[in-house]
């Protein structure tokens, strides 16, 4: 990697390549980027990839999550899923 620094190649890695550590320190709008970014990937894959297919499925969840109103305890369960996910 050179000439690109670690948190540049981080921000462009695919979401499966996201570490739990840096999603959890992602504001909640930077944490949506990177899902959207994820969801054009996988809209590039053949329609009828039943990979693809359930991917979108997790990703489009994921934002519906992320855009829900939360308490804090309901925040940092929320953050635990994400954790636990191998997204």
């Amino acid at each position: 990697m050179d000439g690109v620094f670690p948190s540049a190649a981080a921000d462009a890695a695919p979401l499966s390549a996201q570490t739990p550590a840096r999603w959890q320190t992602m504001g909640n709008e930077e944490k949506k980027a990177v899902v959207h970014e994820e969801v054009r990937r996988m809209n590039k894959l053949p329609a009828n990839s039943s990979y693809a297919t359930h991917r979108l499925r997790v990703l489009n969840k994921i934002l519906q999550l992320l855009s829900a109103q939360r308490t804090i305890s309901q925040d940092e369960e929320l953050e635990l899923l994400f954790a636990g996910l191998r997204l």
